[in-house]
Order: structure tokens, then sequence, then C-alpha cells
């Protein structure tokens, strides 16, 4: 696909795709070069799963917004994703 000029990326991100290594194997193994992510991509991931439930716990402690604490998850999350993809984070 690259050497056609095409680039895989994957439509949705979630915590057990990065927490799991599979995201790390996507994209040293497949080619994965991107993820894309909205604010219903995340409203998913939160919602389908107790992987986010600690955090919110926290943050609601803090006194955070309901759209401030979605935030604050959905930023962490695509950070993470962001160094998987970055070379410079994986040798640290």
């Amino acid at each position: 696909m690259h050497k056609l000029g095409q680039s895989i990326w994957l439509d949705f991100i979630d915590r057990p795709l990065m927490n799991s290594g599979q995201l790390q194997r996507l994209i040293e193994k497949d080619g994965i070069r991107g993820i894309t992510s909205n604010p219903a991509i995340f409203e998913k991931a939160i919602s389908s799963s107790q992987d986010y439930d600690g955090d919110i716990r926290e943050l609601t402690k803090e006194g955070l917004s309901n759209e401030a604490i979605f935030y604050r998850v959905a930023v962490a999350d695509i950070q993470q994703a962001a160094d998987l993809f970055c070379p410079s984070t994986k040798t640290k």
C-alpha cells in the first residue's frame, strides 16, 4: 500500500487498543500510519467499557464539568496514541 502512495488509518481509538499493545503492533507490522478521532468515537469508547471509569471518578472529584472531563480523557488518549506514532518516543 505504501509503495502505491496509500496510507492506512484507523477510524477509532480506545484504551484497550493502546494498552494491549495492539495499536503498536498495527503500526509496526501492518503499517498503520494514523488514527482518527472525534467526539462520537470517544463517546462510544467511554460509554461501552469501564476503562475510563477510574479517570472519570478522579476528575469528578476536581469539580470539573462533564464536558471538561470528556475533553481531559479524550486528549490524554489522543496524546498516548500520537506518542506511539512518533519515532522519537519509541526509544524512550
